[in-house]
């Protein structure tokens, strides 16, 4: 696999996903939580009969991934749960949580850019995508979707928010997207893809660890959404020790 070098100067904010899509506003009408019947049976027949199929094979041919310490979600199968992890795939990221979460159904929380596509907005939100809002009358009804969402079901987030193709670092991020489990009582899970170089096919070989239950700490809500970030970014930081192998290069840029 030929890498390439990417050069950076806030690791905050700079994205290398490289999609180049042309952002659009969230309508006020925009709905998190579509009520037809018929629109369930089509989003519980995508997922369940061709998205988790197709992610288990894409995942083992592409990468040969392989997730330690799913059993570990067991105990919560009838309750609900957060997905916190590192993001450094474009398909991968799209496709992982589906198997980590499985039999249940992430809702991944996804930039509106997901959605900017428009023959692709209606795959991408029958398969779980939760845009964020860009409005205060669509954060309101995207917070009631995440309390409804996580009652039993699975919330996906990905802290640091922009795609850094197979780094094999977690980089800082703020404790914003932490206030969820806050607001719902729930815990928080994470989930840390490494890699590996492959033996014999090159490329890279992906392993996904799931570290938790964490539960919030402290009293006031800053110090407890503090403390949450921080146990999952500790947890994160232990697992990306076992990545070995990436073919692209990062390189801090001096300002």
């Amino acid at each position: 696999m030929k890498g390439k070098t990417f050069f950076y100067s806030d690791p905050l904010r700079d994205d290398f996903a490289g999609t180049h899509i042309r952002k659009k506003q969230l309508p006020e009408t925009y709905c998190y939580l579509p009520k037809s019947k018929l629109r369930h049976g089509v989003a519980w027949g995508l997922h369940h009969l061709i998205a988790t199929p197709v992610a288990y094979l894409f995942l083992k041919i592409s990468c040969g991934q392989k997730i330690v310490g799913r059993e570990k979600l067991r105990l919560y199968r009838k309750e609900g749960y957060f997905l916190y992890g590192n993001h450094t795939r474009k398909a991968g990221d799209a496709f992982a949580p589906t198997l980590i979460a499985f039999p249940k159904k992430p809702y991944v929380v996804v930039d509106p850019d997901a959605l900017s596509i428009p023959f692709l907005r209606r795959v991408v939100e029958d398969l779980g995508g939760m845009p964020l809002p860009n409005s205060l009358s669509l954060q309101r009804k995207f917070l009631s979707a995440v309390e409804r969402r996580a009652e039993g079901g699975v919330i996906v987030i990905y802290p640091e928010a922009h795609i850094w193709p197979l780094y094999t670092g977690i980089r800082p991020f703020p404790d914003g997207a932490f206030s969820y489990p806050l607001r719902t009582n729930k815990p928080i899970f994470t989930f840390t893809t490494t890699y590996e170089k492959r033996r014999f096919w090159g490329g890279v070989k992906a392993t996904v660890y799931i570290d938790g239950p964490f539960f919030a700490e402290g009293t006031a809500p800053k110090e407890q959404r503090k403390n949450l970030r921080d146990q999952a970014y500790a947890a994160m930081v232990e697992r990306s020790k076992h990545s070995t192998y990436s073919p692209n290069r990062f390189i801090k840029l001096d300002v």
